[in-house]
Formats: structure tokens, sequence, C-alpha cells
């Protein structure tokens, strides 16, 4: 009687030569980016799970291993919430922006620079490598300023400024710090905390921290890990490659609409400030971005000058 099925031998040479496959796919860009910065946002769904938390924080360190230099900019929206609530501290949003006072500007910071910052650099150097938590005060890293938003009253035309409260945005990264980590073999991971010329303390939105350090890092790749798949157009098919010129067509037009709008603007900014392309994926998808780093396809929508 025939046995079918492969040999234990044969099965595991198949898996190995699919494996060596996959290595001499991803060695051109390894090549590629060896030598040069990634600027990694980690946020949204990937970030509450502990697992996917700890795999990202591999992948991480597979960059570092292979040559690329990369940077962690977290969030910890939900985790501020879940703070706030316990504290019955009451906090809302405009924007799409938490309106801080005095007493969540506190909170903010103790569970962005404290719990989550170091929670995740210790996953890094769990992984094999060496994770270093900053907050964007620690050597005044990120100088912020007060960030300003107005409201149009639809009837009359007049313009309104709504206070924000301590929402900042980057006017200053000290790329010289993350410099001297990066050299020193480590892996920066950044908590989006700023400190304004006043001395106060700012909180300032994940993304535009992101966006401002790839861009004073002059980074390859600035990857915005989102809980969407990228920017999709009017059928809700992926767009993989957008120029700057076609983005700002597609918010012209309604294409790219809400929450995206923001992003793509990071994006745009990143891009317009050095950043040689900026991509949008989906941080739910496991090992995203060895996938948009190291395969031809990507995982997300790259906006670029050559897009």
């Amino acid at each position: 009687m025939n046995d079918q099925k492969a040999p234990p031998a044969a099965a595991a040479s198949a898996e190995a030569i699919a494996k060596s496959r996959t290595l001499a796919e991803a060695l051109p860009f390894m090549r590629r980016y060896a030598g040069r910065t990634v600027v990694v946002k980690y946020g949204g769904h990937a970030m509450g799970d502990e697992a996917a938390a700890a795999e990202f924080a591999r992948d991480v360190v597979l960059l570092k291993q292979v040559g690329i230099n990369p940077i962690v900019v977290h969030g910890g929206g939900p985790q501020i919430a879940q703070m706030l609530d316990r504290l019955g501290i009451k906090s809302g949003f405009i924007d799409g922006l938490r309106v801080t006072d005095e007493k969540t500007v506190e909170v903010v910071e103790m569970v962005l620079s404290g719990a989550i910052n170091k929670q995740l650099a210790a996953l890094v150097t769990r992984a094999g490598g060496i994770g270093i938590g900053l907050s964007g005060k620690d050597g005044n890293l990120i100088v912020a300023r007060k960030l300003t938003r107005t409201k149009r009253d639809a009837a009359t035309g007049a313009e309104t400024a709504i206070d924000l409260g301590y929402v900042g945005e980057p006017a200053r990264v000290n790329a010289a710090i993350l410099d001297a980590v990066v050299k020193a073999g480590a892996i920066p991971v950044v908590a989006p905390v700023g400190i304004g010329t006043d001395g106060r303390t700012y909180n300032i939105n994940a993304d535009t921290a992101a966006g401002a350090i790839a861009a004073a890092m002059k980074a390859s790749r600035l990857l915005m890990m989102t809980d969407v798949v990228g920017v999709l157009d009017k059928t809700k098919s992926l767009m993989t490659r957008l120029s700057p010129q076609r983005v700002r067509a597609l918010i012209g037009d309604g294409t790219i609409s809400g929450g995206m709008i923001p992003k793509v603007e990071t994006c745009l900014d990143a891009v317009e400030g050095g950043v040689e392309g900026a991509v949008i994926l989906d941080g739910r998808v496991p090992h995203a971005i060895l996938l948009e780093l190291f395969t031809d396809g990507g995982a997300g929508t790259l906006i670029g000058t050559a897009g």
C-alpha cells in the first residue's frame, strides 16, 4: 500500500526551501534600507494585545539586526481614557483632540511616559534589542508650542478661538538625542509628550509627533500603523501608491475624508520635510512593518514624491 503523504524529511525540506525563498526575496529590500532610519508610529489594535505587542517588538528588533535604524513613537489614547475614568476625571474631544486641562495632562504624562513607554521599551529589550524609553521632554527632545484651533460660525462666518488646554504640536525636534541613542546600538521608544518654552508639559498627537521626528531624522520611511488597511478610493479599494498632488486632489473631491485627513496630512508634512515616503498601514496585520518594507506589494498606502 502506497503512502501518499510526504516523508517528514521531505516536508521539513519544503518548509526550509519556502523560508529560504522568503529570505532571498527580502534581501534586496534589506540592502536598500541598510543604514537608513525608519520611524514607526505604533498604536491602535496591536497596542492593546499582549501577544501582538510582543510580535511587534520582535519585528522592530529584526529591523535593527539587519542594519536598519528603527525609531518607535507610540500612542496610548485608550489607556489614558481608562486611567481618567478610574480617577473620575472628565475629558472631552474637539476635532479628535483631547481637551487637556492641568489634571488631565498629569495623567497623560503618567500613562504615556510611564507605564506604556517603559513596557514597550522592555518588550524590545526582551526581544533581543536594547529599548530606550524616552519622553519628548527628555533633553528637550520635542519642544512644543500650544496648538490653536478656531471654530467658524456658519451664519456669520466669524471665527472663535478654541482653547484645548495643554495640547501642543512639535515646534522643534532635537535630532541629536535620537542620533546618540541610535549610534549606541539602541532603539528609541518615544512617548509623545513635549515641553514648551514656558516649561509646561504638552500632550501631542502621536501621529504628529512621529511625522515631526521622521522629518527631523530625514527618515527613509514613516510607517503609520492604524486600524484601517490604508487609503481607499470611492469603490473602497486600497490605493497602494499616491503622490502628494494626488492626495490633495482626493481630499478636495471628498474621497479622503473624516479621520483619514489628519493622517494623510501628517504624511504630506513628513514627505515635504524630507522623508522619502510615508505609509499608512494596517497594524492588525501580523508583521505589517516587515511586509511593507521587505515585499514588493507592501502592506498599505505609500505617499511620496514617486507615488
